[in-house]
């Protein structure tokens, strides 16, 4: 066929496929626009999951009656004039495709009225006709209405799900958009039910509250606050004590610069800033808000803006993953330790947790073949030192496994194995990370044939893997040969370990597989030479245990991500035994 220019309404299609994936995506779209017309109140009303009517009503600025039309037309934005507005993009929209896009595949309406204006005025538009403006009444600000979406492509209809499925994609995007913006009240109503009613949060306890109602009560209760900053880079937010993990990423949010974001960086950063506490397999709950320069965002990297792509990745994943690690490090499990002998195996709310004493001076790493303290415990003095020895004092062992210890409170049971190994795992890493890590020549070196833009990568970084225990040589234009590897890793596959090297810096500049490995060998090795189950313990060497945990970070968990220990306070025994005090 001749080269033609495609017709208007086609084009607008083209572009629907991109932007309009399910009525889900028609409600992001309509609801940023309100954000960045300044609305901080918006309803969004669905019939029959978006499929037969989308609502979308908010009190921002409106459009100029003048501009209606225009601003059903392809490319057309207040957002953005120039090449500099677009490297440096502050607004949610810019790309002017949304609304001409899904007008192209639905019976719309736009009503607005300006802030300037005393009349609000209405357009419908049909196969990229748009109507005459017609006077309405409403007040200030705009409504969209999408109704019968898709009604002129049947194919894209039909992969659709039922209405209940589709609401329920809308009612998560709702609750992220929610998320995102804390002083904007969100209303979604759905068949004349309300389903989400937020007000504008704007103190802490009123974020909590929303938090609580968007991501559930126990994710507010194990929430611990984020708030850093450096090189330009702030990041606020929450994120879940280890041990309220999950099976599935379903409780992971990021925003940068208040866009709802899934970028891979962010996700891998944040994994590894838990990488100590976590238990294998399970994933951390999280919504946490990075504010960058927006000329070091690449806004414009996806259709549908669900990803960014970051001028340094580098320094970000380092500031995410650091952030993270610090606030995990410098809390206290916020789960229920407190809690009555029926509550242990079920739930509880939380009444105590563990403060370690900064300024507590460091025993001896305990061994496993010798615990031991420098000095006598005091019999029983937990009772008056509370505030010094927050895991008091043992009094004896259950089944060889658990230590029990009184503490000013009431009892603190204690998992032997699992402190002991948060315990030398730490004071490992304390070590290792002091010096360079030893390696291993090989006895016959190894050649990896690489792209040559990896191996450029791995000669660039040579001496930051010479400091991990992995030496290379560039022997050809293409490939680098292995003389030596970290002891640690002794009998791994350091072949492969170097090509996941050599992907990760050309993708992101930089890596973490060769200080994660050595992290995993240290983790296992704590493990095995940690106290076993059925060895008996003396006093002395059960206190020498109580002190090292709390001079030690983290030690509500151990490398698995398992609890070390919880409390019963004399308050839980007495409504056991139902005694009054």
């Amino acid at each position: 066929m001749p080269i033609r220019q495609l017709p208007d309404h086609l084009v607008n299609q083209i572009a629907a496929g991109e932007v309009v994936e399910r009525p889900a995506s028609v409600v992001k779209e309509l609801v940023e626009n309100a954000f960045d017309a300044g609305a901080n109140d918006i309803e969004i009303r669905i019939e029959e999951g978006g499929l037969r009517l989308i609502q979308v009503r908010d009190n921002g600025r409106g459009i100029p009656p003048a501009e209606l039309a225009l601003a059903l037309s392809r490319h057309a934005t207040s957002k953005i004039e120039s090449l500099d507005d677009l490297e440096a993009i502050a607004s949610l929209g810019f790309r002017g495709e949304a609304l001409p896009s899904i007008a192209s595949v639905s019976r719309f309406t736009l009503t607005s009225r300006h802030a300037s204006e005393q009349t609000a005025y209405s357009v419908t538009m049909q196969r990229d006709v748009v109507g005459e403006p017609a006077v309405v009444a409403r007040g200030v600000g705009t409504t969209v209405e999408v109704a019968d979406l898709f009604f002129n492509t049947p194919p894209r209809r039909k992969f659709l799900k039922t209405p209940g499925t589709e609401f329920r994609h809308i009612d998560r995007v709702v609750r992220t958009l929610a998320l995102s913006r804390f002083d904007v009240a969100l209303r979604l109503i759905h068949k004349g039910r309300t389903v989400v009613n937020l007000a504008v949060a704007g103190s802490h306890d009123a974020k909590l509250v929303r938090l609580r109602e968007l991501l559930g009560r126990e994710f507010a209760e194990h929430a611990l606050p984020v708030d850093a900053e450096s090189a330009g880079i702030a990041m606020t937010g929450w994120i879940a004590a280890p041990d309220y993990s999950r099976a599935a990423a379903d409780l992971q949010f990021t925003f940068v610069n208040a866009r709802a974001v899934r970028e891979k960086t962010l996700v891998h950063a944040v994994r590894h800033g838990y990488r100590d506490v976590l238990f294998h397999g399970r994933q951390p709950a999280y919504a946490l808000y990075l504010a960058i320069d927006p000329a070091r965002v690449d806004a414009n990297a996806h259709p549908q803006k669900l990803e960014v792509r970051f001028r340094d990745t580098r320094s970000v994943h380092q500031f995410v993953s650091t952030t993270v690690e610090v606030v995990l490090a410098a809390s206290r499990s916020s789960t229920a330790r407190s809690r009555s002998v029926a509550e242990v195996a079920h739930r509880g709310a939380p009444q105590a947790s563990l403060e370690l004493l900064a300024s507590a001076s460091r025993e001896p790493l305990p061994s496993s073949s010798n615990l031991a303290v420098r000095e006598p415990a005091p019999p029983l003095a937990a009772a008056t030192a509370g505030a010094e020895y927050p895991l008091g004092f043992a009094l004896g062992q259950l089944h060889g496994v658990y230590i029990l210890a009184e503490n000013a409170h009431g009892l603190v049971v204690v998992d032997t194995h699992a402190a002991h190994e948060r315990v030398t795992y730490e004071r490992l890493k304390q070590e290792f990370e002091s010096g360079h890590i030893a390696s291993q020549p090989l006895l016959v070196p190894d050649t990896v044939a690489l792209s040559q833009a990896e191996a450029d990568a791995l000669e660039a970084a040579a001496d930051e893997l010479r400091r991990h225990g992995l030496e290379l040589r560039r022997t050809g234009p293409d490939c680098v040969q292995i003389d030596a590897g970290p002891v640690l890793l002794a009998g791994a596959d350091l072949t492969s370990l170097v090509r996941d090297l050599a992907s990760d810096l050309v993708a992101d500049g930089a890596s973490r597989r060769l200080a994660d490995a050595n992290a995993e060998w240290l983790s296992t090795f704590a493990c095995h030479h940690s106290v076993r189950a059925n060895r008996r313990l003396s006093i002395e060497e059960m206190n020498a245990l109580l002190r090292a945990m709390e001079a030690t970070e983290r030690a509500d968990q151990c490398n698995h991500g398992r609890p070390t220990w919880f409390s019963m306070t004399l308050e839980d025994f007495d409504r056991q035994v139902r005694r009054g005090r």
